[in-house]
C-alpha cells in the first residue's frame, strides 16, 4: 500500500512539546500581569516621606515597557529549548517503535529468526514488542511445520508413485511375468496414493474453515464409525467396546465423522497383535461434548507420544498391510479439533496403549450439564 509522504511522529512530538511549553509560558506570563501588574497605578503617586517606601512609585506604563521586550525573551527562549528538548525527548521516547519497525521489516523480508528482545520495565512499548515477539515465534513454528508437513507429503506421494513406476517398468521389460500380480500390487500401492491425498484434502479443508456448523451427536458418530470400522476390528481380532451417552457438538457433521474414524481406525491399527480392545465413550463434562477412545498395545513413552500429532509420525514402525495408514490419521483429528474451537489431550495408558481425549464445545442453546442440575 503506498502513501503519501508526510510529518514523522518525531517531529509531531516534538511540535506538541513545543506547543504545550509555550501555552504554559504565555499563560504563566498572563497571570503576572493579571494578578500582579494590575494593581500598579497607571498614573504618578504622591509618597508621604515619613512611609517606609522610598524613591518613585513606579507606574503601570513604565513596567509594561520593561515587561514586554523580557516576557518576548522568555517566550523566545521557551520556543526553542521546547523545540530542542522536545526532538530529544521525542527521540528517546520512540527510539523502542524504531526497533520495532525494524524487527517488522527483518521478518517482512523472510528473517523469522529475528526478536527484538526489548529491555526495560513493562509498559506499552515493551508489551508491543512482547506481542510481536510471541507471534513471530508461532509464525516461525507454522511456517517450519508447513514446510516439514510439505516435504513429508512430497516423499510420501513420491514412494507409492516410484513404486507403480518399478513394477510397471518391470511388467514392461518382462512379459512372461503374472499381470495379475502386478495388477494387484499396483491396485494396492493406488489405493494408498488415494488414501494420502484425501487425507491431505481433508486436512487442508480444515485449515481453511470453510464449512457449516450444525448440532451433532458424538455418540451417533462413534457409533456410525464403528459400525464402518467393525470388519477390520474382527480381521484383526480386536473387540470395540462402548458407553456413555448422548454427546452434543458444533461443528461440521462430515470433519467430525472423520475424526471419530480416524481415532477408531488408529485405536484397532495400533493395538495386540490378538486379542485387542479398543473402548469408544462419550459424554458432556464441564460445559463441552467428550469423546474418549482408549486401545490397548504397546507401552509408550511421553516423548513418542508428544509427537503423534505431528504429520507422518508413528509411534512403532510403519505396519506393512493394507491397513497401516499413511501417517496423517491423528494429525487430522488434531487440527479438526483447533478448527472446532476444542482441545485434544493424548496419554498413554499404564498398561499399554492411548487414551485419546476430544473435548468440544456444545451448541449455542444448549446448557452445559452442569446447569441442569
Amino acid at each position: 500500500m503506498t502513501r503519501r509522504p508526510g510529518l514523522s511522529v518525531r517531529f509531531k512530538l516534538t511540535l506538541s512539546y513545543a506547543g504545550f511549553l509555550m501555552i504554559a509560558g504565555i499563560l504563566l506570563l498572563a497571570a503576572v500581569w493579571v494578578f500582579l501588574l494590575r494593581y500598579v497605578p497607571d498614573r504618578a503617586m504622591l509618597i508621604n516621606p515619613d512611609d517606609r517606601l522610598r524613591g518613585v512609585f513606579p507606574v503601570r506604563s513604565a513596567l509594561l515597557d520593561v515587561f514586554a521586550p523580557r516576557a518576548a525573551a522568555v517566550l523566545a527562549f521557551l520556543l526553542v529549548f521546547g523545540l530542542a528538548g522536545g526532538w530529544i525527548l521525542a527521540g528517546r521516547m520512540l527510539a523502542p517503535l524504531t526497533r520495532i519497525t525494524d524487527a517488522t521489516g527483518m521478518v517482512a523480508k523472510g528473517a523469522l529468526s529475528h526478536r527484538i528482545r526489548l529491555p526495560g520495565r513493562r509498559d506499552e512499548f515493551r508489551e508491543l514488542a512482547d506481542a510481536f515477539d510471541t507471534m513471530v515465534v508461532r509464525l516461525e513454528d507454522h511456517v517450519a511445520e508447513q514446510r516439514r508437513f510439505a516435504a513429508n507429503a512430497s516423499h510420501e506421494l513420491r514412494t507409492p508413485l516410484a513404486v507403480s513406476q518399478a513394477l510397471l517398468d518391470v511388467a514392461r521389460k518382462d512379459p512372461g511375468q503374472d499381470l495379475r500380480e502386478v495388477i494387484d500390487r499396483l491396485h494396492a500401492v493406488n489405493a494408498r496414493a488415494i488414501d494420502l491425498t484425501e487425507a491431505l484434502l481433508v486436512l487442508s479443508r480444515a485449515d481453511q474453515r470453510t464449512f457449516a456448523r450444525e448440532t451433532v451427536d458424538l455418540s451417533l458418530l462413534a457409533e456410525e464409525a464403528i459400525e464402518t470400522l467393525l470388519p477390520l476390528a474382527e480381521k484383526r481380532g480386536a473387540g470395540i467396546e462402548t458407553s456413555g451417552g448422548i454427546a452434543p457438538a458444533f461443528g461440521s457433521p462430515a470433519l467430525l465423522l472423520q475424526l471419530t474414524t480416524n481415532l477408531v481406525h488408529n485405536a484397532i491399527v495400533h493395538n495386540l497383535a490378538s486379542g485387542g480392545t479398543v473402548w469408544v465413550s462419550t459424554e458432556v463434562d464441564s460445559g463441552s461434548g467428550v469423546l474418549t477412545v482408549e486401545n490397548r498395545g504397546g507401552k509408550l513413552s511421553a516423548r513418542s507420544v508428544s509427537t503423534l500429532t505431528e504429520p507422518f509420525q508413528r509411534a512403532t514402525e510403519r505396519v506393512r498391510n493394507d491397513h497401516a495408514g499413511v501417517g496423517l490419521g491423528l494429525a487430522i483429528v488434531r487440527r479438526i479439533t483447533e478448527v472446532h474451537d476444542g482441545s485434544l489431550t493424548i496419554t498413554a495408558r499404564a498398561e499399554g496403549g492411548l487414551r485419546v481425549v476430544v473435548r468440544l464445545p456444545l451448541p449455542p442453546t444448549h446448557p452445559p450439564k452442569d446447569a441442569d442440575r
